[in-house]
């Protein structure tokens, strides 16, 4: 049954980033799509939240930071296995922006993760190693925001972090599918849905 946003509601867009669509350093296929559907959701919630990769230059998440690497390979990390990237949002370069045709002025909050040069950012409330917060939470709390609905890229990565993150910190969340694009590199879009049943995330199609 679709659901109708309320005034205690948050949009939550995830990464909605040039480098992440058509013609970017790490295109997810079909991103582009999502640009109408978001514009048109966000109209309808009292509050938008937008998250941006940030990374500097020479992250350790990117593969060329390790010689002998190629993307979407894996290595060990201090805080676990890591995925290599292509060099990708990278801060103050065009594929950091926010893609021309996502309307950001509704936004009243921009949560930019991944700035951190030894640590990836997935999740819109930690970093990679799962300890650091970005601070989010807090927000929320003290906004007196209860509920997450998620949209952006990529659904078995950012989003998929980020709606699991919102369910065990008590938010109740409800994934957008329509509004999200996925990678599904080796297996990932089934894992990463598996998860977010496992976490009680819901599933709709559209809002009332």
């Amino acid at each position: 049954m679709p659901i109708q946003p309320g005034d205690d509601d948050l949009l939550l867009v995830i990464d909605v980033q040039s480098d992440f669509c058509a013609g970017g350093a790490l295109a997810v296929a079909d991103g582009d799509a999502i640009m109408p559907v978001i514009n048109r959701l966000a109209g309808r919630f009292s509050h938008v939240a937008l998250t941006q990769d940030w990374h500097p230059a020479g992250h350790s998440s990117f593969a060329s930071s390790h010689p002998g690497s190629a993307p979407f390979g894996t290595i060990e990390m201090p805080y676990g296995q890591q995925t290599l990237w292509p060099d990708h949002c990278i801060q103050g370069r065009s594929g950091s922006a926010f893609h021309p045709e996502l309307e950001t002025h509704r936004a009243e909050l921009v949560v930019r993760k991944g700035f951190r040069p030894a640590i990836d950012s997935y999740s819109a409330f930690y970093e990679y190693d799962r300890r650091t917060p970005t601070g989010l939470a807090g927000y929320l709390g003290e906004r007196g925001l209860k509920r997450i609905f998620i949209a952006g890229l990529a659904t078995d990565f950012c989003v998929y972090y980020s709606a699991v993150d919102a369910r065990q910190l008590g938010f109740d969340t409800v994934l957008i599918e329509p509004a999200c694009r996925a990678i599904d590199l080796a297996g990932s879009l089934d894992a990463a849905w598996t998860g977010m049943a496992a976490a009680s995330v819901q599933r709709v199609s559209d809002l009332a």
